[in-house]
């Protein structure tokens, strides 16, 4: 039975941190109204305006907080948490695309409440997700490339047996494990390093959990993994 295991050496870097997983399972990501998510993402970027009342893009919270965390470990020049790069479409008035359900869903509440949220299929997965450390040798071929890119050594990645799955934290996503309108069974997840946002991170969590049920089916789980509590089961 697979898990999804935060290992003791990211915990040394962040014991503060939460990780929110929801597992979905059975779900139908086919898409059926491309409005509907549409309107999902514009109402987002709306809402996340509110992020960005500073003028100078990087000094606004949500992003500096996420900086700093990215200075803690080994990280690809230029390498940004995903909702700095969700927000800065924003900022520019570039509108985020529709992707599939799974994924529009997670980006408009990255953006409705500022946090990096992310999620892979698991059914594509080798063995234990972990967040970790890397050992700089796991393969890992980013989202729309066909070439290997492992990730440095003490770099902060979410992995499985067969590879890297999203480097620098949360900032690439790899190929092998994207969400696709095929994809029946995901690990969603939403990463928490500023403590003063616990209630904001916690009615995201259960706003996507129910997005996804309400929208796409199936069975859905929650649960919080912190440093008191560092490892869940993914399906069974």
């Amino acid at each position: 039975m697979p898990k999804f295991i935060v290992e003791d050496d990211f915990w040394s870097l962040f014991p503060q941190a939460k990780i929110g997983t929801v597992i979905c399972q059975g779900i139908d990501n086919a898409v059926r109204d491309v409005a509907f998510y549409e309107k999902l993402l514009r109402e987002a970027e709306q809402e996340a305006h509110a992020f960005l009342d500073r003028e100078e893009f990087s000094s606004n919270p949500v992003i500096l907080v996420w900086r700093e965390a990215f200075q803690k470990f080994k990280t690809k020049k230029g390498a940004r948490c995903s909702i700095e790069a969700l927000l800065k479409r924003v900022k520019n008035g570039h509108s985020i695309g529709t992707i599939n359900p799974l994924v529009d869903i997670y980006n408009s509440i990255s953006l409705r409440y500022g946090l990096p949220c992310g999620g892979e299929d698991i059914d594509t997965f080798a063995g234990d997700l972990r967040l970790t450390l890397a050992n700089g040798s796991e393969p890992f071929v980013p989202l729309g490339s066909d070439e290997n890119a492992p990730p440095y050594e003490g770099e902060v990645v979410y992995k499985d047996e067969a590879g890297a799955v999203c480097r620098c934290w949360n900032w690439r996503e790899a190929q092998r494990t994207m969400l696709t309108e095929k994809t029946k069974n995901a690990f969603l997840c939403i990463e928490l390093v500023d403590e003063t946002r616990t209630d904001a991170f916690h009615l995201a969590l259960n706003e996507l959990a129910d997005c996804v049920s309400r929208n796409l089916g199936g069975l859905v789980k929650v649960e919080m993994l912190d440093v008191h509590h560092r490892e869940r089961t993914i399906l069974g």
